[in-house]
């Protein structure tokens, strides 16, 4: 995206700023347009700070707010909203009335057959572990009640406060601002632009579903191709500092925070720069979402200095940001796409798979050729520890569940970090990419995952062999 000129004006203003170039230049009520909103959004996402004994960000403090303030409200209207879904769905689909069509609703509420199969699931797995009537296997405490009771309060308040704060943040010039500063480190280490790092930084302050939403909308609006989408969101939505501190807290291993989130980071980003560059994600083509029909391209390095370039760029941004009534219009759609769309998808897939998790073997028996891999490693209890080396597919807090009953403090901290940095948790990352318009399928989805086990583990156990242990 390209600086456009502003007319000339017929006297010299004293407030605007030359940077050196025919229409490149900014006011003072420029760079406000693009400060004010900015400084916003960035306290509200990125600036942790500690509530208590954890650390938190403003929309995490929000959430809770909002959590504490429902209280015992807060998981009926859970369960309304996915039986909503469910009904304004079917309306959809057999009525067919014109306000189901109008823009950005027709896409969350004509979808097909299998799609409204889920989300009768969803509702239907909600209302049995509410109401407490039908297999216990399915409204069980670990696996309906989890999702009902731990993750669908949480994904409610934190989006609902998130999609109404996010266009502060990327709407207002922010991410074209990091984009310029970053974008030849970006381009070179990651093949990535450089306003992807704004995908990361709010996934590793406030939550990684953040990030892939992040992810996702810049794709749909054209700022990302789909080998560079598909890249982020599996590679850059990290598990956030609160999250960590949580799993660190469960598996006792509070005193290692500092290096345990320091070996994360590093494993982390080793893989990161390794798998863009092989299969699947090397297939993916650098082309973009059809219905935008045109590139934004971040802007080439100039000389006119960085940080004059950046501002340039921003207050751009900003002057041509959306009207109030199009952020409203759009946040709405947003909300009811991730209410209506994601959560009672998560309800489904994410209890389908606790159920595989905890009533059945198989993630014992596929996690059997882990063991001598551990052994190797030289972790103990290598056979006890395995199959936390590869639950956390189906869920981000199986791993941590599972390592209550390993004693062994280095295996702990290597599969700890490990489960922090495979990233794939299909309760709730899988099934936010899978819902969204990235071109990335289920088995894609898997072999990443298995790919990132694959390049982390190593690097993690030797930190945790030749530095912490």
């Amino acid at each position: 995206m390209t600086p456009s000129s502003d007319p000339s004006p017929t006297s010299p203003d004293p407030l605007r700023v030359d940077t050196g170039g025919a229409g490149a230049s900014f006011t003072a009520g420029d760079i406000l347009r693009f400060l004010i909103p900015t400084l916003i959004g960035v306290g509200m996402f990125l600036v942790p700070f500690p509530v208590g004994e954890t650390v938190t960000i403003g929309v995490g403090w929000l959430a809770d707010w909002l959590q504490g303030f429902l209280g015992a409200a807060l998981l009926p209207m859970g369960v309304g909203v996915l039986c909503l879904s469910v009904a304004v769905t079917a309306i959809a689909r057999w009525m067919n009335p014109a306000w189901t069509r109008a823009h950005g609703w027709e896409e969350i509420f004509h979808v097909g057959w299998a799609w409204f199969a889920m989300r009768i699931v969803g509702a239907l797995f909600a209302v049995m572990t509410l109401m407490q009537f039908g297999p216990e296997f399915i409204r069980g405490g670990a696996t309906g009640g989890v999702i009902l009771n731990d993750l669908i309060p949480v994904l409610l308040t934190f989006f609902f406060f998130a999609l109404i704060l996010l266009p502060f943040l990327v709407e207002f010039g922010f991410m074209e601002f990091i984009g310029t500063v970053v974008r030849r480190p970006f381009r070179w280490i990651f093949r990535l632009p450089g306003r992807s790092a704004i995908d990361a930084t709010a996934s590793w302050m406030g939550a990684a579903t953040l990030g892939v939403i992040i992810t996702y909308q810049q794709y749909e609006r054209g700022y990302y191709s789909q080998r560079e989408a598909a890249v982020i969101a599996t590679n850059f939505s990290v598990a956030s500092i609160a999250f960590t501190l949580l799993i660190t807290g469960f598996i006792g291993l509070n005193h290692m925070f500092i290096q345990l989130y320091f070996t994360v980071v590093v494993a982390g980003l080793t893989a990161a720069v390794i798998i863009p560059r092989i299969p699947p994600l090397s297939w993916k083509k650098d082309l973009y979402h059809e219905p935008v029909g045109r590139q934004m391209v971040e802007p080439e390095p100039s000389n006119k200095g960085l940080l004059r370039a950046s501002l340039e760029e921003a207050t751009h941004r900003a002057r041509n940001a959306p009207p109030t009534r199009a952020l409203v219009r759009g946040t709405l759609v947003n909300i009811g796409d991730i209410f209506f769309g994601l959560l009672p998808l998560v309800m489904a897939i994410g209890t389908a798979a606790l159920v595989v998790a905890e009533f059945t073997p198989v993630f014992t028996w596929i996690s059997l050729p882990m063991v001598p891999v551990l052994e190797l490693l030289r972790l103990p209890e290598a056979a006890a520890a395995a199959p936390a080396t590869l639950v956390g597919f189906a869920d981000m807090f199986l791993p941590a569940v599972l390592l209550t009953g390993v004693e062994s403090e280095l295996t702990r901290f290597v599969i700890g970090c490990l489960s922090l940095t495979q990233l794939i948790y299909m309760s709730e990352i899988g099934v936010l990419i899978l819902k969204s318009k990235i071109p990335l399928n289920f088995l894609e989805l898997v072999a990443i995952f298995l790919i990132r086990t694959a390049i982390t583990l190593p690097i993690i156990a030797l930190m945790a062999h030749t530095l912490f242990f």
